[in-house]
C-alpha cells in the first residue's frame, strides 16, 4: 500500500541508505553458487518476470480524468478487458506471472446495495474508488471490476483461466496486517465467520480476538488537514465526519488512539495474531534451527499446535484462492506480522501447491533473512537495498559502486530479492520528482533485470513511459493513483482501444516499449542469468580508462552461456573505453590468448573479446544511456 506513517514507525531514514562513493575492493573470483531456485520458479529456463497491473486502471479507455471523479465520469477497467490480445501483448514481454493488484473486494464509495453489498462510509475510505489494501470481503472480488457485479467471482475465475491459457500464472494480494474498518463478507464458506464476529470487545486484547480494542471509547474520524476534504468536498449523505465504531479498534499501522491521525492508516483496523500489547507472543515459538529446514518440516511443526484464530482465518482464505486456481500471493507489509505466522501459513500453502509463488513486502533489511528462512517466503521486495541505491544512480546522486556493494552484501539471499524500478508505491521514472525522463530507466532496467538470479517485476505503463503526472483526487502526482477512478494516458495509448499494438504511441514511446520487450524476453530465456556472477566494476575503475562511477559492468555465466553486461548511466555524453576482463574470469571461462566473437543480444551487432597474456579486453563505445549484453560465441 502507499505508505506514510509506516516509515516513521519502522524508523527507516533515507539518509542511512546512501551508499559510500568509495569503490569496493577488487573481487576477481566469482562468489559461491546462488541459492538453488525455489519451487516457485523451478520450471523456468531463465528469469521469472512479474507484470504488476493495477486491475481497476488497466482496461479503462476513458480519458476524462476529473479529480475525485466517479466511475461514471472517469470510467473503470474490468476483468473482461484482459482479452486474448491484452494477455498476448503482456506475454510477449517475457512475463511469467501477472500480479493482479486490487482484486479482493475492498471498501469503496459506490452503491452496490442491489447486490446486497452494504454501503461503505467515505469518512473511512481513501479516495472514491478506495484503497485496495482496505479489504472488505476476502471471499469475493471488487464489484467495480465485473461487467455483471452479481457474477463478479465467476468473471475473475474466467480471467484466471485465460491467463493460464496464455502461459502465465496468477498472483493476487493478501493483506495480512489489516482489513477495512467495516469488514463484511457475503461469500464466506460454510462454517467461516467474519473477522471480529466472535471477539470479546470488552478487553483490549484476547488471543483469539481478531482485532485490538480501545474499551470504553468510540472511534472518531481523524482531524482533517486544512487542505483536505472527504471526496474533495463533494456532497455525500454519509460524508458527515462520523463513523459508528464502538468500542474503537486499533488502526492498521498500530495506532492505538480512538481517533487516529490523518497520516495513520485510518481506513483500516489492525489484525491480532496473538501478539500482546506489550509485544510478547501468545503462541508457540519457532526453534531457531528451523531457519535451515524446508517447508515440509515447518508444516509438520505446526500440526497439532493451538494457534490464534486469525492464523486459521488467513489459512482458510489462501486455501480458498488456491482452490480457484490462483498461483501465488503478494503479501502487503509482511514485516508487521510475526514470522511464526508466515512459517505456518506458507508451509500450509506449499503443502497444497509446492510451486506457489510467495512474495512479501518487507522494508527492514535486518529482517530479510528471517522472513526468507524462518517465514518461508520465496521472495521479498529489494526496495531498501537495491532499488534505493539504483534510484540515486538514475538521478545522478549516487555511485554505481553502491550497486556492487549491495549485490555483495546480499549474495547469500540474492535469489530471493525481487528487483523492480516501479510499483504502485513508488514514483514513476518519468515523473519530474524522480528522473523526469523514462529513458533514464533503460540502463537501470538492464542492471536490475540481469545482475542477480532474482525475479524482475515490471509495472504496467512503465514500459511506455507513463509519468503519473496528474493529481487524481486522493492520489497525487508522480505515482499513478491507487485510490481513484482514473485513466492512465500513456498506457491507454499502448492499449490503442483494445488492439494492444501501441498504435497511438509516439515513435519514442514505441521504441521504449520495444526495448523493454527485447530485454525482458531475453532475460526470461537466458540460462546465464540463473548462473554465476562476477563484478567487473572494481577492476575497470582501477584500469585508468574512461570507465567511471557512471558505468556498471559485470559478467553472468553458466555452463551453456557467457555474458558481459555493461550499462552507461550518463544521459548527455557518450563514453569510449576498453573493458578489462580480469585474468581469473578468463581462466574460469577457459579462454586461451586470441580473439573471440561477441554478439550483442540487446542491440544487435557484434563485437570482439581479445585475450592477451590471460587478460581480456573489449572495446566499447556507449551512447548516452546505452547498455550492451554481449554473449560469447563458440
Amino acid at each position: 500500500m502507499q505508505k506514510t506513517a509506516i516509515f516513521l514507525t519502522l524508523g527507516l531514514a533515507g539518509s542511512l541508505l546512501l551508499a559510500c562513493s568509495k569503490a569496493p575492493e577488487p573481487q576477481n573470483t566469482a562468489p559461491a553458487e546462488p541459492a538453488q531456485a525455489t519451487s516457485a520458479d523451478a520450471t523456468t529456463e531463465g528469469k521469472v518476470v512479474v507484470y504488476q497491473v493495477f486491475t481497476r486502471l488497466f482496461g479503462n479507455t476513458n480519458a476524462t480524468n476529473i479529480p475525485w471523479g466517479s466511475l461514471e465520469e472517469n470510467g473503470v477497467g474490468k476483468f473482461a478487458d484482459f482479452t486474448p490480445e491484452a494477455l498476448s501483448a503482456i506475454k510477449a514481454m517475457g512475463v511469467s506471472h501477472i500480479w493482479y493488484t486490487g482484486v479482493p473486494h475492498h471498501a469503496l464509495v459506490r452503491d452496490y446495495s442491489a447486490y446486497d453489498i452494504s454501503h461503505d462510509d467515505p469518512d473511512v475510505i481513501k479516495g472514491r474508488a478506495g484503497s485496495p489494501y482496505a479489504v472488505k470481503d476476502y471471499y469475493n472480488v471488487n464489484p467495480d471490476l465485473a461487467t455483471d457485479p452479481a457474477n463478479r467471482l465467476a468473471e475473475f475465475e474466467q480471467l484466471i483461466s485465460r491467463t493460464h491459457q496464455h502461459g502465465m500464472k496468477v498472483l493476487i494480494d493478501i493483506v495480512p496486517n489489516h482489513v477495512a474498518r467495516q469488514y463484511q463478507s457475503l461469500s464466506n464458506p460454510p462454517g467461516v465467520s467474519d473477522f471480529g464476529a466472535n471477539d470479546d470487545t470488552s478487553v483490549e486484547y484476547a488471543r483469539d480476538n481478531n482485532f485490538y480494542y480501545v474499551p470504553g471509547q468510540a472511534f472518531s474520524v481523524p482531524q482533517w488537514p486544512a487542505d483536505y476534504a472527504v471526496l474533495g468536498g463533494q456532497a455525500h449523505p454519509a460524508a458527515d465526519g462520523k463513523f459508528d465504531e464502538n468500542p474503537a479498534k486499533w488502526t492498521g499501522n498500530g495506532a492505538r488512539a480512538a481517533q487516529p491521525a490523518f497520516d495513520d492508516w485510518y481506513e483500516t483496523v489492525k489484525i491480532n495474531y496473538g501478539v500482546k500489547p506489550d509485544g510478547s507472543y501468545d503462541f508457540a515459538s519457532l526453534p531457531g534451527d528451523y531457519a535451515e529446514k524446508d517447508w515440509p518440516a515447518h508444516y509438520a511443526f505446526w500440526q497439532g499446535k493451538d494457534v490464534p484464530d486469525s492464523w486459521l482465518k488467513f489459512r482458510d482464505i489462501t486455501q480458498y484462492w488456491l482452490a480457484k486456481g490462483v498461483d501465488g500471493f503478494r503479501y502487503d507489509m509482511a514485516e508487521m506480522v510475526p514470522v511464526e505466522f508466515w512459517s505456518y501459513l506458507n508451509s500450509h500453502i506449499k503443502h497444497s501447491n509446492p510451486n506457489a509463488f510467495l512474495l512479501a513486502e518487507v522494508y527492514q533489511p535486518h529482517l530479510y533473512r528471517d522472513y526468507i528462512r524462518l517465514g518461508k517466503m520465496d521472495y521479498l521486495y529489494d526496495k531498501v537495498e537495491f532499488y534505493d541505491s539504483l534510484k540515486l544512480v538514475m538521478q545522478g546522486k549516487g555511485p554505481t559502486s553502491a550497486l556492487i556493494e549491495t549485490q555483495q552484501r546480499m549474495a547469500d539471499i540474492e535469489h530471493h530479492m525481487l528487483h523492480f524500478l516501479e510499483n504502485h508505491d513508488e514514483q514513476r521514472i518519468a515523473a519530474p520528482e524522480f528522473a523526469g525522463d523514462a529513458k533514464k530507466g533503460l540502463p537501470a532496467m538492464v542492471v536490475s533485470s540481469t545482475i542477480s538470479t532474482s525475479p524482475t517485476m515490471l509495472y504496467f505503463g512503465q514500459h511506455v513511459g507513463e509519468p503519473g503526472a496528474e493529481d487524481a483526487g486522493f492520489g497525487k502526482a508522480s505515482r499513478t493513483t491507487i485510490f481513484d477512478y482514473w485513466g492512465v494516458p500513456q498506457h491507454q495509448k499502448w492499449m490503442n482501444n483494445g488492439k494492444f499494438d501501441g498504435g497511438a504511441l509516439t515513435a519514442e514511446a514505441k521504441a521504449l516499449h520495444a526495448y523493454y520487450q527485447k530485454l525482458l524476453s531475453f532475460t526470461a530465456g537466458a540460462p546465464a542469468l540463473l548462473g554465476k556472477y562476477t563484478e567487473l566494476h572494481s577492476a575497470n575503475l582501477l584500469a585508468g580508462t574512461a570507465y567511471s562511477e557512471q558505468q556498471l559492468a559485470f559478467a553472468r555465466y553458466s555452463d551453456t552461456q557467457k555474458l558481459l553486461i555493461v550499462s552507461h548511466f550518463n544521459s548527455e555524453a557518450a563514453v569510449n573505453f576498453n573493458l578489462t576482463i580480469p585474468a581469473e574470469l578468463i581462466r574460469q571461462w577457459q579462454l586461451a590468448d586470441g580473439q573471440y566473437r561477441l554478439s550483442d543480444r540487446l542491440n544487435g551487432g557484434e563485437n570482439s573479446l581479445t585475450v592477451t597474456n590471460g587478460v581480456g579486453s573489449v572495446a566499447l563505445n556507449l551512447a548516452p544511456l546505452a547498455s550492451v549484453i554481449l554473449e560469447l560465441q563458440p
